[in-house]
């Protein structure tokens, strides 16, 4: 009998991939893993969060990187379940942004869905492109480059 392959992850499997944690982690749940390829992380945007003390008084709105990072986070997911990297102490960097793009404001209340999509991987330099969408809308949308280190032993 074989396992079963991993097609979502929660917040203990999410933490257990990527070093990131509170206030900067900024995944809730990842779905419709696809080894390799692609998955779709969830950020539930909630007031509370250190950010919108300061961006903006009065009409708080998600900065642009953060939601870049989310999306990139939620790439660390698919590379750690694709290259079996849970409780492996991984740790990923940002090599490269490219054609970022934002179209409309993410703000307390709405629901991040950030599809990703591998363009290329298997080492340790994967590419991804990123679409932020909120009910259905484009939000935001790049294409990235990220290096995955493993340390030995």
């Amino acid at each position: 009998m074989t396992d079963a392959p991993i097609t979502e992850a929660d917040l203990d499997l999410i933490t257990r991939i990527i070093p990131h944690r509170y206030p900067f982690l900024l995944v809730d749940k990842v779905r419709d893993i696809v080894k390799g390829e692609s998955c779709v992380g969830i950020k539930n945007v909630t007031y509370n969060e250190p950010h919108f003390t300061g961006h903006f008084p009065g009409m708080p709105i998600m900065p642009g990187v953060m939601i870049v990072e989310a999306m990139a986070q939620t790439a660390g997911v698919l590379v750690g379940i694709t290259m079996d990297l849970v409780d492996k102490n991984a740790k990923v960097f940002f090599m490269g942004v490219e054609a970022a793009k934002f179209r409309r404001k993410v703000v307390p209340g709405d629901v991040l869905e950030l599809h990703v999509k591998a363009l290329r991987g298997g080492g340790r330099v994967w590419r991804f492109e990123g679409r932020a969408m909120v009910a259905g809308e484009l939000a935001a949308e790049a294409t990235y480059t990220a290096m995955f280190d493993v340390p030995k032993g």
